[in-house]
């Protein structure tokens, strides 16, 4: 379902297959953890071409995640998300908060 790394202070997920009401709670657990052992984590940025389905859940927990993050002083971006994946980020005002990027390597130049 995912993978990650830190690279300097951003935490990147590779996330595959559905985020939805089975894979957020798991997806909520090990994000919470990293942010919780590793302080010098601010940026999230999580690699969506794998992403198949997202529901509700799954945006639920993202957007509890940006919180934590924008306390932070970080920012949530996302990175090459598909064209259905992309638009449910933006029917729901993820474009608001968040960056999106092609690529990894542009996320964290910004």
């Amino acid at each position: 379902m995912l993978s990650a790394e830190t690279v300097n202070n951003a935490l990147i997920i590779t996330l595959e297959g559905e985020l939805d009401m089975h894979t957020a709670p798991p997806f909520k657990q090990y994000i919470d953890n990293q942010l919780a052992t590793n302080q010098v984590i601010k940026d999230l940025v999580l690699r969506m071409d794998k992403i198949k389905f997202i529901d509700s859940s799954g945006l639920g927990v993202i957007l509890g995640r940006y919180k934590q993050i924008q306390k932070r002083g970080g920012r949530l971006i996302f990175v090459a998300c598909s064209p259905h994946v992309h638009r449910i980020l933006k029917l729901s005002g993820m474009q608001k908060i968040a960056y999106f990027t092609d690529s990894v390597k542009e996320a964290l130049s910004l």
